[in-house]
């Protein structure tokens, strides 16, 4: 078994790509072996000058190992890359976390996982349309995964525990710790019924503005599909929704929230392709005629991710000129029938 600390001393050298922490992995077997190192042997193992020289290896292996003990003392589990109990979907994406921090019950990666994000600051129909959305879910056996923020996604915590579901929650920050201070009781009820919380960044990682698109290509790397219910032209959500069609998920928004400034992303969203769905059976009748995750609007150039066979740009153009293609924020993907 790999020691943990190690793990977590690779993860922090500043500058490494995910594949990169890979190889030093199997260039660095032990604690004493990574202390041994410099910055001039981390660029040999990359393969490439690394911008980031003023580490050092020894300060790096002593925060390592004091984390891991952090962790140890508050119940967070760590997933490395290779563990068995690493979920299979982030496998797929392009980027996928090195490590995992987890504090909860780990589920069955074999549920049906749907992401439902929103604004921070939602109407009151996009209250009602998040935990009405998440408590159907509950009661058909998918599994709802969002980010704890206030608004559209504390709704959906909220409405999945109230009906018996699953829930996955998805940190920007360390998960010794709750952002908002106001969601530490969800976070706890979370806990309390059998779910996840689940974080990229090391116990005692503060909230940072950059951390958030990094939780948010987790949260839709998590599902077969993603429900942006109610966004503002420059909501957080619409970073989800973007690393959804990158991903090769499924993306819907709710038809509840599409009027005024607070809709104006979704509403856009809706304009390039994106289903319109107004409860759970038109993402399951939608999920039940594709035959296989992808009815939705998806990002069609899937061979990024490995998602599938990829097309050339110029037969995304003509598709684009036929009305059977769309373009968003510069991805092209298809329409659907229902799209």
């Amino acid at each position: 078994m790999i020691d943990p600390a190690l793990l977590l001393a690779i993860d922090s050298v500043p500058c490494l790509r995910w594949s990169e922490k890979l190889k030093m992995l199997d260039s660095v077997r032990t604690m004493d072996d990574f202390r041994r190192l410099d910055p001039v042997d981390a660029a040999v193992i990359a393969g490439r000058r690394l911008r980031n020289s003023g580490w050092n290896a020894n300060v790096l292996a002593g925060d390592a190992e004091r984390t891991c003990r952090a962790a140890l003392s508050r119940k967070i589990g760590i997933l490395p890359y290779g563990d068995p109990e690493f979920p299979p979907q982030l496998r797929e994406i392009y980027d996928p976390p090195f490590l995992l921090f987890c504090r909860g019950r780990i589920p069955s990666w074999e549920y049906p996982f749907l992401g439902i994000v929103g604004t921070r600051g939602p109407s009151g129909s996009g209250r009602k349309a998040s935990y009405g959305l998440a408590f159907e879910a509950a009661g058909r056996g998918v599994a709802v995964v969002s980010g704890l923020a206030r608004g559209i996604d504390g709704e959906a915590h909220r409405g999945s525990l109230d009906g018996g579901g699953c829930t996955v929650a998805v940190l920007g920050n360390g998960a010794d710790s709750v952002y908002p201070a106001s969601h530490r009781a969800l976070a706890a009820r979370i806990l309390d019924s059998g779910g996840l919380l689940i974080t990229e960044f090391a116990p005692g990682a503060g909230v940072r503005k950059h951390h958030f698109p990094s939780r948010n290509r987790i949260i839709s790397g998590l599902c077969r599909g993603v429900v942006v219910v109610e966004a503002p032209a420059r909501s957080g959500a619409l970073i989800t929704a973007d690393y959804a069609l990158e991903q090769g998920r499924d993306l819907f928004v709710h038809g509840d929230c599409l009027s005024g400034p607070s809709g104006e992303g979704t509403r856009r969203l809706a304009d390039d392709g994106a289903p319109v769905i107004v409860s759970l059976d038109d993402v399951c009748r939608d999920w039940s005629s594709a035959g296989s995750p992808g009815g939705g609007m998806r990002r069609a150039a899937a061979a990024r991710t490995g998602g599938g066979p990829g097309r050339t740009l110029a037969l995304f153009m003509e598709e684009e000129l036929a009305g059977t293609a769309a373009r968003h924020q510069g991805h092209y993907f298809r329409r659907t029938e229902n799209g």
